[in-house]
């Protein structure tokens, strides 16, 4: 990561995604994202990393309109109430990101696992940095707490929620 300009670094909306998936009926699994995000990555002189990044709950997208509008109610992200989902990194050592999570009003430590994918010029002569990373959180923790029974026993959602990110930076410019 020495290949990083020091300053701050935006995020580019449009060359990342945040996404979800959860299981469902303990059968299948459904997949998600969330395509209105912001943030930014803080790098020091000396190479440390800070990222901050805020998903929109309103811009949830499973690719099934009733689906995306229960989650945005009341029941799971209420986004009425709570418009955003945040993330605040507290550190970095090696391969985990360790950081703050937001979710409904309820903030969690967690630890992604991190990898940085490598720096390059775009044709357009932007120089850009990408970023992976994923983790699991367990919904109950941050009061996502909607389920059904399911007649044959279990639940119909998942508690574990897996999460992965693809996100890309481009350099701070000069004045």
């Amino acid at each position: 990561m020495n290949d990083l300009t020091p300053g701050t670094w935006t995020l580019d909306a449009t060359h990342t995604s945040a996404s979800f998936t959860v299981r469902h009926a303990g059968i299948s699994k459904v997949r998600g994202q969330f395509t209105d995000v912001e943030g930014s990555l803080v790098v020091a002189e000396g190479g440390d990393l800070a990222f901050t990044a805020t998903l929109k709950t309103a811009s949830i997208d499973t690719a099934n309109s009733d689906r995306d509008n229960h989650l945005r109610s009341g029941d799971f992200f209420d986004a009425e109430t709570h418009p955003e989902i945040t993330f605040r990194s507290t550190g970095h050592q090696g391969d985990t990101l360790t950081g703050e999570l937001t979710i409904s009003g309820v903030t969690k430590p967690v630890e992604l696992d991190f990898t940085y994918e490598g720096a390059a010029t775009d044709p357009f002569g932007i120089y850009r940095a990408g970023f992976t990373a994923a983790t699991k959180i367990s919904r109950k923790d941050f009061g996502l707490t909607w389920n059904a029974a399911l007649e044959a026993g279990g639940v119909l959602v998942s508690d574990e929620v897996k999460i992965s990110i693809e996100a890309e930076f481009t350099a701070p410019t000069s004045a």
